[in-house]
């Protein structure tokens, strides 16, 4: 196992998400411990000693397991992580209540990494409320011992996270963004990387292989990894990339099962950065994958100043990028609930103005209607 200096402390490269556990008749929140407590033991033997939970994973039962697999184990022998629920805005007044429980259901006395849980469009005004007394209550556990070591995790924009750490980033140790070599360019995670080593903040990497889809590839893109490294597995390039950025301390995979656990293992026996011609080659398949898939706005934004609506078009063209590409997912519809409704694509009244002058020809009527329907 690779392992990463943190503040006198050895992480584990590879770090154990606990969000996607195997489950019984595919019920989220009837978790297979059985299975689970191989993976655990697969993991621990093997040098994995990083493993995050969080209050919302697995419909709540996540950290329950979690604690119990762990506690089989010396509680010096591992590190864990929870998160405060902040994803969900009614929670925001019980940063106390949560705390107390999630202990209790990772059946600890302390946080060994405790993060401020998604920050995004949706919640940042929440977060950054004194009112609710967030970050004055973690701050407070942590200097009474009860968190060890404070961050976040973000899946917000540039612009959401620079607020987030313009107020707390002197107190931030680590930061957790979605980064693999899609999102390098697509979520502009290079630039995040970049943000979070001004604030002199080492980066968690959550989403490695983006839910699985980065783990199989077009049958001649699998062909050409296949010649540059034999040996190596298609979902082993993402972590590769991974290993080839500095700032990167711990990646987290959310494995499934043991299979995943063995291959990952394997993986992060060694390091292996890529070279400029693989790392070219990758950066080749997110273009070519983005390009296939998204409308090519270059947010001159020609169009808002002829939508007699004052959309902010090139953003959510953005937005319908990630959803179209992802298949879905949480964070379009995230970063539109911080949105009024008369901004949202349904407000699109179809007139064209903006197509009549959109260098790239989009045509942005038709995408706003089914980003609509795709919304539901």
């Amino acid at each position: 196992m690779i392992y990463n200096e943190f503040q006198g402390k050895k992480l584990s490269a590879l770090g154990m998400g606990c969000m996607r556990f195997p489950t019984i008749n595919g019920e989220d929140a009837n978790i297979d411990e059985a299975r689970v407590s191989k993976m655990f033991a697969r993991a621990m033997d093997n040098g994995i000693n990083y493993y995050d939970t969080a209050w919302g994973y697995h419909a709540g039962q996540s950290e329950i397991v979690t604690g119990k697999m762990l506690k089989k184990y010396p509680r010096d022998s591992f590190y864990l992580a929870s998160k405060f629920p902040g994803y969900d805005n009614s929670n925001m007044p019980k940063v106390k209540e949560i705390f107390e429980k999630q202990l209790e259901k990772c059946q600890v006395e302390y946080f060994d990494f405790y993060l401020f849980h998604n920050v995004c469009e949706s919640n940042i005004d929440d977060y950054l409320n004194p009112a609710f007394g967030i970050y004055d209550y973690l701050m407070e556990q942590k200097k009474n011992g009860r968190i060890k070591h404070l961050g976040f995790s973000a899946h917000g924009d540039y612009g959401t996270m620079k607020r987030f750490l313009d107020a707390y980033g002197k107190d931030m140790e680590f930061g957790q963004i979605q980064l693999n070599w899609l999102d390098w360019k697509f979520q502009s995670a290079k630039e995040k990387v970049k943000l979070l080593e001004e604030y002199n903040i080492p980066v968690w990497v959550m989403e490695p292989v983006r839910g699985g889809s980065l783990a199989s590839l077009k049958e001649e893109e699998e062909k050409q990894l296949k010649n540059l490294r034999p040996e190596e597995s298609i979902a082993a390039w993402s972590f590769r990339f991974l290993q080839s950025i500095p700032q990167v301390v711990v990646t987290l995979s959310g494995m499934s099962n043991d299979e995943q656990v063995t291959d990952n293992l394997k993986t992060y026996e060694e390091s292996k950065p890529l070279n400029e011609e693989e790392m070219a080659l990758l950066m080749k398949f997110a273009d070519e994958k983005i390009a296939a898939n998204a409308l090519p706005c270059t947010s001159c934004r020609y169009c808002t100043a002829k939508c007699p609506k004052e959309l902010d078009i090139p953003t959510l063209i953005g937005l319908y990028n990630e959803h179209y590409l992802t298949g879905g997912g949480f964070i379009a519809p995230m970063a539109l609930s911080a949105m009024p409704a008369e901004k949202l694509p349904s407000a699109c009244i179809g007139c064209r103005s903006c197509e009549a002058v959109c260098p790239q020809q989009i045509k942005i009527s038709e995408a706003m209607t089914d980003f609509n329907a795709k919304l539901g």
